[in-house]
C-alpha cells in the first residue's frame, strides 16, 4: 500500500490521492487499506516516516563506508543523499519527509525539519572534528531549514535539480557551519 501510495504522488500529488486509489492500485480491497490507515493522512504519514528511515540509514552507512578528512565532506554525502532519493525514491520528490501534507507529520510535537535535524545532528556528531552540544543543536536546525529551502528551488523546475543551485545549497551549509559552529 505505501508503494502504491508513493507511486500515486508521484503521478498526481497529495490533492488526487484517495485511500480508494492506494486500493486499487494496491490491489486490495478498500477495507484492508483501512484496516491499517484511517486516512490518506495517516498513508503518507506512515511513507513519511519510512523515508526518515530510509534517509538515516543512507547517510548513517555512507557515514560509516567512507573515510572523510573533514566534516564537510560528511556534509556534501548528506545533501547527495538527500538528492538520490529524490532523484530515484517513487513518492519521495512529491512527499520528501511529508512537509506538503503537514509540518508536523512526523511527529505531532516536532516540525519535520526539526525531527531531520535531531537525526541529522546524532550521524554528523561522528564526524571528525565535530563538537557536541547546545551549537550543534542550533546549527543543524538552520543548515537543515536552509538547506531544505535551495534544494527545493534547485527541483522546482528541474526535475533532476538545478546543479549551481545544488552547488549552492553544499556551500551555503558547509559555510554557515564552519563560520558559526564547528571547527576548521
Amino acid at each position: 500500500m505505501l508503494d502504491a501510495c508513493a507511486e500515486l504522488l508521484d503521478e498526481g500529488g497529495y490533492g488526487e490521492l484517495s485511500t480508494t486509489r492506494i486500493a486499487e492500485r494496491a490491489g486490495v480491497a478498500i477495507g484492508s487499506v483501512y484496516q491499517f490507515f484511517p486516512d490518506k493522512k495517516a498513508i503518507t504519514q506512515a511513507l513519511g516516516l519510512r523515508y526518515l528511515e530510509m534517509f538515516s540509514e543512507r547517510v548513517r552507512l555512507r557515514l560509516a563506508d567512507q573515510k572523510f578528512d573533514h566534516w564537510t565532506d560528511g556534509v556534501d554525502a548528506i545533501i547527495d543523499e538527500y538528492i538520490d532519493m529524490h532523484r530515484t525514491v517513487p513518492g519521495f520528490r512529491s512527499l520528501h519527509f511529508g512537509d506538503v501534507v503537514d509540518v508536523r507529520l512526523l511527529d505531532g510535537a516536532a516540525d519535520n525539519n526539526r525531527v531531520i535535524a535531531d537525526r541529522l545532528r546524532d550521524l554528523v556528531a561522528t564526524l571528525p572534528d565535530t563538537p557536541d552540544g547546545r551549537e550543534l543543536d542550533r546549527a543543524a536546525t538552520v543548515a537543515v531549514e536552509a538547506a531544505d529551502a535551495v534544494l527545493k528551488l534547485a527541483f522546482r523546475h528541474n526535475a533532476d535539480g538545478d546543479p549551481e543551485l545544488i552547488t549552492e545549497a553544499k556551500l551555503l551549509v558547509r559555510s554557515y557551519l564552519g563560520r558559526h559552529f564547528l571547527a576548521e
